[in-house]
């Protein structure tokens, strides 16, 4: 603990210093370039914008409930640039920006950007009592929010826009739901979300939620 540290580092005062540093860094902070997932287990924020190298996995994922993400006003910008270098179909890889799977009351809170991942930009499956709030999903490939088996959740005031483009004959707009029930989407605004524009989109395909 900090108060043993402070026992142990008595006498030792260069060496305290650089010890007390490190045990009271805020290990929750986020910013800079991500190269491999990066799995959060308590509260965390970016304290800058964030640039997203990997193609095989999410770049933030929730390894916890209980706990929330923080986007604080900064962006995070995955490899992405629809539609020339999505995944094929929106299954494997989960190359998505942001990713809840089988966690529970946990949220991810803008205002923030998350953009050009090569999946979804927030993906959540298999999770209750899910919040996400003030956040702008753009040009991602396939949906700006991708939720599936969620329940009892809040999604509200996000933005949504040019997502979705790469969906090809699996279309999902800029928020898509599957298999999930009694959620409230509310004050959410779309635009220029689907694939209707790809010759591979059936008609009808371009839709802000779905």
């Amino acid at each position: 603990s900090r108060h043993d540290l402070r026992k142990v580092c008595c006498g030792l005062a260069p060496l305290c210093v650089l010890l007390m540093a490190g045990a009271e860094a805020e290990a929750e902070d986020i910013s800079g370039t991500i190269s491999t997932t990066r799995t959060i287990f308590e509260n965390s924020q970016l304290t800058g914008d964030v640039t997203c190298t990997m193609t095989d996995g999410p770049c933030i994922q929730f390894g916890a409930s209980h706990i929330e993400l923080k986007l604080s006003g900064f962006s995070m910008t995955g490899p992405g640039s629809p539609p020339g270098t999505c995944n094929a179909t929106s299954g494997p890889p989960p190359a998505d920006g942001i990713a809840i799977v089988g966690h529970d009351r946990v949220q991810i809170l803008g205002p923030g950007m998350v953009q050009k991942f090569r999946r979804h930009g927030v993906f959540v499956l298999q999770s209750t009592r899910v919040g996400v709030k003030h956040v702008t999903a753009h040009h991602n490939c396939f949906s700006g929010l991708l939720m599936n088996q969620l329940t009892n959740s809040r999604i509200e005031e996000n933005v949504s826009v040019r997502n979705a483009v790469a969906s090809g004959s699996t279309p999902c707009g800029g928020n898509c739901l599957v298999n999930s029930h009694d959620n409230r989407i509310r004050r959410n605004e779309f635009s220029g979300n689907g694939s209707a524009v790809s010759p591979a989109g059936p008609s009808g395909s371009d839709f802000g939620v779905g």
